[in-house]
């Protein structure tokens, strides 16, 4: 993703303002179903329906065991508690941390945040149009204070996708910060 990597350095920093950190990591199987190359004659970006819904066919990436998979090298969160795998249901895409896209399929993250006490979850990382969006949607829907760390965010914007992510995210109440208007996070956040 063009300029994809200008986010970890604000992550690093806003990371370290927080005890509970949960990092998500996209783990594909070779031949996933979200991959274009897995239906001959079509091309990225392009769409298709599948059981669950309307699919966006992406290029191949973060294959498991791949270096694509991996998390930045300059990813700095010794302290992140869990890494949470998404995407490795090879008919399943899952852009949510909370939930995969067929709307049924939970990650356990609702649950680890709330036996936690956590109240509030802040998003940062990409795509914002895609699993920020989600993420920031799922959290809402699950009962939490949610914002979104823009500058910590790169986005794809297909076809209006960003406008769209922030129409829906502002209308469920998601909250939308840059890093240096973010206050010190209150007990249970």
């Amino acid at each position: 993703m063009p300029r994809g990597d200008e986010v970890v350095p604000v992550v690093n920093r806003v990371a370290r303002g927080f005890e509970n950190v949960v990092l998500t990591q996209d783990w594909h199987p070779p031949g996933h179903v979200s991959f274009a190359s897995a239906h001959p004659g079509r091309k990225p970006y392009e769409t298709i329906e599948l059981a669950y819904g309307t699919q966006v066919l992406w290029p191949d990436h973060c294959v498991q065991g791949t270096e694509d998979a991996a998390l930045h090298p300059d990813l700095a969160i010794p302290h992140a508690q869990l890494i949470l795998r998404k995407g490795y249901h090879a008919h399943t895409d899952s852009y949510s941390a909370f939930v995969e896209a067929d709307r049924v399929t939970t990650t356990g993250l609702e649950a680890w945040l709330k036996a936690r006490g956590l109240r509030h979850v802040f998003v940062a990382g990409l795509a914002t149009d895609f699993c920020v969006a989600w993420t920031a949607l799922d959290a809402r829907s699950a009962g939490f204070a949610t914002t979104v760390i823009d500058d910590g965010c790169r986005a794809i914007d297909i076809d209006g996708s960003l406008e769209k992510a922030w129409r829906q995210m502002h209308a469920a109440g998601v909250h939308r910060t840059a890093r240096g208007e973010l206050a010190r996070p209150a007990t249970g956040d």
